[in-house]
């Protein structure tokens, strides 16, 4: 199983938003770095939902629920997209400034690359947010 964080503006498209739709699909992703990350999720892969904006944090968990596609929004074959739908809230929202005092978490590609919107995360890293989320 992989493990994922994706990022998106909640005033663009909220946590709240995803638990509403039931699923969505992630598109729009004009990153290669990004865009290989999607190609590399694989169905019930779990992903972190991270707010980015003016309070950055990790909110829920959801759940790969199709693989990699080409994306819809543009018809160059080299974008993907993939559908994600929300598996279980946080909680309590883990912030990004924990997540930088985090020792355990000091590897966390949301700190080395924090302007990539799809990453990998170990499922060291996914364990150890879940339990900050966890309201323990």
């Amino acid at each position: 199983m992989g493990y994922w964080l994706v990022k998106s503006e909640p005033s663009t498209y909220s946590w709240d938003d995803l638990v509403e739709d039931g699923s969505t699909r992630w598109d729009g992703v004009r990153n290669y770095q990004a865009r290989n990350n999607l190609g590399a999720m694989k169905k019930g892969d779990l992903v972190l939902y991270y707010h980015s904006g003016a309070a950055p944090e990790i909110v829920g968990v959801a759940k790969v629920a199709k693989e990699s596609y080409p994306d819809p929004t543009t018809d160059d074959e080299r974008w993907v997209a993939v559908d994600i739908a929300p598996v279980k809230p946080l909680k309590r929202p883990v912030a990004l400034g924990e997540i930088k005092k985090e020792k355990r978490l000091k590897d966390i590609s949301l700190i080395k690359q924090g302007r990539l919107s799809v990453m990998p995360v170990t499922k060291e890293e996914y364990d150890v947010i879940l339990g900050m989320g966890s309201g323990k």
